[in-house]
């Protein structure tokens, strides 16, 4: 749906005014607390949000200020980000499991005066920093637990805000409405900080033009509509959620789901059954995982069948979602499998009702896409970018395939420059770098094209493909291109392989680190008597190794019929002695590989790929759960695998 007088409804503020009219009794927001799901209507949220407004304006709040937002996805977070937006103010969310240096950083590089966070832990956080922000006046925190005791100077409960608020507004019946009223479409919106791949994070600045024209064109692409509804999991701080469950919310009305936490996530998605449902590639892969060790697990016939159908699903299921043509056999055995396996299957993962799913953030692997799509999901690809407000291309209905990310998206131009870098413009397109001239110039043109990054090129029907991050993909010695990302998702479908790093570019080969799923794998090792007594020891076990190789033998082979990838086989490989974790500064907060800091820190095991080694000793930094610094140390195998040539040579 789109609004009759998009005018009047310029922000969110406005938005929610004439959601609250229209859809008064209607759910807005969900949250489960203590097993129960909490409900609150449009209307009952205007009014949540009202007396918070006006409680922040009586702790100081003023047109213009950022105010800092952390914590799980809970409904009085994203009530603080309207409220602040009523006020005339920016709201910033920031990673909730970010260390408190990195909350600093934002803190102190958004210059806010305001601090919004979920419960105690965040709140020790920012206490610790907070004498290096020397703007942040106020915290204000959601749950109570473990705070009686606190020093409250400046600290303040939600509840409490509010009833300052309700108080002020008996005197003030009018300030709210006035002050939403001043509200413009071309106001800053939000500040959603990117996740730092490259060096430190950049505030991207949005509009509220930005945020509600994209969702306004992405829902009538999609036909979202009212009775829709969202689980609310992915971090605030991530503009796929801000968009997802905030902006296109608000417009279509949809219902919002908050879990009780991260650990329930996936009872809770069963409870909730959503018609609309986004994951990034990670999500997806770690599902099937979970999917692959319980097959493992079930009894010889379950498992039979399980493999027997899925067979039928790879080869009916896609088409039947594309509306192709299927042989008659096949869509009589499909229906078959409907009832003994995929429906049950889809019903365990909370996905019976999903309409429409989507996945972006970084490309996903094609048999793990296929694997949901020939479950009758209707997953689809998107690209987008934080700078963009999401949107560039999304894949239409019916023209769904695993190697491409669609068509650009209602409003977006897009084109290819000479180096194969992909370029867009749309309604979205940020304002700015917050405090970053010289980088809003190098990403931003004069005439509002922005430069992704990205490599890529259309096809024939008119659908992007993205080959990988441009400054990623190289060639190897031979001149053949490398694209490492390519080669790491290939690899991360398999369930024992959790993550995966690639290099090639320069050299004579391929060769890759690998990070075992110690659920996976642990499992896998409970089954076969394999002892183990740490993560260390078991990614470092023989048998482990074997397994793995199996994994990277069956990429290569399918590596070596690809004409453009055969030279990209992975000849040398090791599997790492730890995680990579973004505490360590390996990952992004979104899990995507730092590439310039794991190539500086493993320098030496990359070196040795490259040499007669098949041994090497290496100790390594690492930061426990609790915070605290140490080092692990081991001598890693450093194991070759064979080439294959491709099939049509081969006979």
């Amino acid at each position: 749906m789109t609004d009759s007088k998009e005018s009047d409804t310029d922000t969110f503020p406005k938005l929610l005014i004439d959601r609250a009219r229209r859809y008064a009794d209607k759910p807005a927001m969900r949250e489960k607390d203590l097993g129960i799901w909490q409900t609150w209507t449009w209307s009952q949220m205007l009014g949540e949000i009202r007396a918070f407004a006006c409680g922040l304006h009586t702790l100081g709040f003023e047109r213009g200020d950022r105010i800092v937002i952390i914590g799980d996805n809970r409904p009085r977070l994203y009530w603080t980000m309207a409220a602040a937006q009523a006020l005339g103010g920016v709201p910033v969310p920031a990673y909730q499991d970010a260390a408190a240096d990195e909350m600093q950083y934002v803190l102190e590089h958004a210059g806010a005066r305001f601090a919004v966070v979920e419960n105690q832990e965040q709140v020790d956080k920012v206490r610790e920093v907070e004498g290096r922000c020397p703007e942040l006046q106020e915290i204000v925190f959601d749950d109570p637990r473990g705070l009686d005791n606190y020093d409250h100077n400046h600290l303040y409960d939600f509840a409490d805000v509010q009833q300052r608020g309700r108080e002020f507004e008996k005197a003030h019946a009018e300030f709210f409405e006035q002050e939403v009223t001043r509200g413009r479409g071309s106001d800053v919106a939000v500040i959603l900080y990117t996740s730092g791949t490259t060096g430190k994070p950049k505030g991207v600045v949005l509009s509220q033009d930005n945020v509600l024209i994209t969702a306004r064109n992405s829902i009538e692409r999609d036909s979202l509509r009212q009775d829709d509804n969202i689980l609310a999991y992915l971090p605030m701080a991530w503009v796929g959620d801000h968009i997802f469950s905030y902006g296109q919310a608000y417009v279509a009305g949809f219902c919002v789901h908050c879990p009780e936490s991260p650990a329930t996530v996936l009872q809770d998605l069963r409870e909730v059954g959503p018609t609309y449902y986004f994951a990034p590639p990670r999500v997806f892969e770690n599902l099937l995982t979970t999917v692959l060790i319980r097959m493992e697990d079930a009894g010889w016939i379950k498992r039979t069948m399980f493999h027997y159908f899925m067979g039928v699903a790879r080869r009916a299921g896609p088409r039947i979602l594309n509306s192709s043509p299927v042989p008659v056999l096949d869509r009589l055995l499909y229906s078959i499998g409907w009832f003994l396996v995929y429906g049950p299957l889809k019903n365990t993962l909370g996905m019976s009702r999903i309409r429409i799913a989507y996945t972006a953030g970084e490309a996903i692997g094609p048999e793990i896409f296929e694997f949901y799509r020939s479950l009758g999901i209707n997953l689809k690809q998107l690209y987008g970018q934080t700078e963009a407000a999401v949107f560039v291309t999304m894949q239409p209905d019916n023209e769904v395939r695993s190697d491409t990310v669609g068509t650009p998206a209602p409003g977006v131009e897009v084109k290819i420059n000479d180096n194969s870098e992909v370029l867009y413009r749309s309604p979205g397109v940020f304002l700015e770098y917050y405090k970053n001239a010289e980088a809003t110039r190098e990403t931003k043109t004069s005439d509002d094209w922005v430069h992704t990054g990205d490599a890529g090129y259309f096809d024939d029907e008119g659908h992007l493909r993205i080959i990988d991050r441009a400054k990623d993909v190289g060639k190897l010695t031979d001149e053949a291109m490398f694209a490492p990302k390519f080669l790491e998702n290939k690899l991360k479908f398999f369930p024992e392989i959790k993550e995966a790093v690639t290099f090639g570019d320069g050299r004579d080969f391929v060769s890759a680190f690998v990070n075992i799923d110690l659920d996976a794998v642990g499992n896998w090792a409970e089954r076969n008597n394999v002892a183990y007594a740490s993560y260390q020891e078991l990614a470092g076990h023989p048998q482990v190794y074997d397994l793995v190789q199996q994994c990277i033998d069956q990429v290569n082979r399918s590596l070596a019929d690809d004409s453009h990838l055969a030279s990209s086989q992975i000849q040398r490989f090791l599997v790492l002695h730890k995680e990579l974790d973004p505490d360590d500064g390996e990952l992004t907060r979104t899990r995507k590989v730092r590439r310039r800091i794991i190539a500086d820190k493993y320098g030496m095991l990359i070196d040795a790929f490259y040499t007669d080694k098949d041994h090497c000793y290496i100790e390594t930094d690492v930061t426990f759960e609790d915070g605290r610094k140490g080092s692990i140390s081991a001598t890693l195998e450093i194991r070759g695998v064979d080439r294959f040539e491709p099939l049509a040579k081969a006979s």
